[in-house]
């Protein structure tokens, strides 16, 4: 009989747990794919006595994770704990340090310690697998790193947080506004109690450097991204984007330029036409632009635990079958090094939305100061008339630098008749 992938389970929440669960009820369809049997034989976890919803008996238990990575009787290891740091990076080290290969779900330590982990794993001649680390079952990874090897990929696009996604669509149908909608996620579960790692657009970052690492054949950058969340998107800002024909969404965006590598996320309004302003909901969807394959989209759930033990799975699979690709999809030696592009030197069209006082004059001053920073206007929204009151004000710019829209915006806030903050969202065309 062939000999089972022995697997140790670093982590026994949702995630972990589900990925006991694939293991059991599929057993002998894995195995058949696999070419083997794939079973856990260890497990680490805090709590013992917790009920984990899945069967722990006769696994070796270890209540440090560090120790699983030198049991002798693990082929692999599979890291769902979390955090970028301390346990988890200590096990993925000395995983790797053991020349064991790992198996990760776990974005924010790609995201933040790739590059050094790809490279310990090059040394000791094993894999560094993180399908799960992004947009949960969708298998992205595998599609830039392998079925896409052929293609220059220019650009890589998606809806990366489901929280995110889930807000706006709800705001979007019921005219809400956000912290009304966050409230209603919070009660179903689609955002933590503490959701900041959500909505301020963090957990997209970590995806979008992952798969602009993977896209552009370079070590992994987090601290190249420009990250914005939704905090500051308003349910009027969805109704006006709707009337001009757009959807606005969280995108993280990875484009090569002239100039280097763009990544950036942010609240986009998205034209009506573009199939990814169709996803709604808790999904997910990634776009990739290569050459020759042009557009290839993929969507579906990006969390949860059966998307996410799918993926962790899928990777065990391809290791019980004995294939190994690089973890960015080439060699240390072989990876580019293209500088990080500001997000000052990004150029599209803006809306612009400014609550202002109704009085002669105040529209005057404002296209001044869009003229005075070379930005030039394309449309503008102004409803009815009341005189010394406060009233919404919209304005789309045709493509700028962003560097003259901030000069703008700044001007423009700074006037008296300007009662908040302007409303910027770049418009990403489709």
């Amino acid at each position: 009989m062939t000999k089972p992938l022995s697997v140790g389970v670093a982590g026994l929440g949702t995630v972990g747990a589900g990925v006991l669960r694939l293991l059991r009820d599929n057993a002998e369809l894995i195995g058949a794919r696999a070419g083997r049997p794939v079973a856990v034989v260890a497990v680490s976890a805090r709590d013992r006595a917790r009920d984990r919803g899945v069967p722990t008996a006769g696994l070796r238990w270890y209540e440090d994770p560090v120790a699983l990575a030198s049991d002798p009787g693990v082929d692999v290891v599979v890291e769902v704990m979390g955090g970028a740091d301390g346990p988890a990076h200590a096990l993925v080290s000395a995983a790797l340090a053991a020349g064991k290969p790992v198996v990760t779900a776990n974005k924010a330590l790609v995201a933040l310690h790739g590059a050094e982990l790809a490279a310990a794993a090059e040394r000791a001649g094993v894999a560094l697998s993180f399908e799960a680390a992004v947009a949960g079952g969708i298998p992205v990874i595998k599609a830039l790193r392998e079925g896409l090897a052929a293609n220059r990929v220019d650009r890589v696009a998606g809806i990366l947080n489901g929280t995110c996604n889930y807000i706006l669509t709800e705001m979007g149908r019921g005219g809400r506004e956000f912290s009304d909608v966050l409230a209603d996620a919070q009660r179903l579960g689609y955002a933590e109690a503490d959701p900041a790692f959500d909505i301020d657009g963090v957990d997209a970052a970590h995806k979008l450097a992952i798969l602009a690492a993977l896209a552009f054949n370079q070590p992994v950058d987090f601290a190249a991204v420009h990250v914005e969340g939704i905090r500051q998107v308003s349910a009027l800002d969805i109704a006006f984007a709707a009337e001009l024909g757009y959807r606005i969404k969280l995108l993280g965006i990875a484009r090569r330029t002239e100039a280097g590598i763009e990544t950036r996320v942010h609240p986009c309004m998205v034209p009506l036409s573009d199939p990814i302003a169709r996803v709604d909901g808790v999904f997910n969807a990634v776009v990739a632009e290569g050459d020759p394959v042009g557009r290839v989209m993929l969507q579906g759930r990006g969390a949860g635990a059966g998307p996410t033990a799918s993926a962790v799975v899928a990777d065990l699979i391809d290791l019980a079958q004995g294939r190994r690709t690089p973890a960015w999809g080439a060699v240390g030696a072989e990876l580019q090094r293209l500088p990080a592009v500001p997000i000052s030197a990004h150029s599209g069209a803006y809306y612009l939305r400014l609550m202002v006082v109704d009085r002669p004059g105040v529209i005057a001053d404002v296209t001044a100061a869009l003229r005075d920073a070379g930005v030039s206007l394309e449309s503008m929204i102004q409803r009815g008339r009341a005189p010394g009151e406060a009233v919404p004000v919209v304005l789309v710019t045709h493509e700028c630098v962003e560097a003259a829209m901030r000069r703008a915006v700044d001007a423009i806030a700074a006037m008296d008749a300007v009662l908040e903050p302007p409303a910027l969202i770049r418009i990403e065309p489709a």
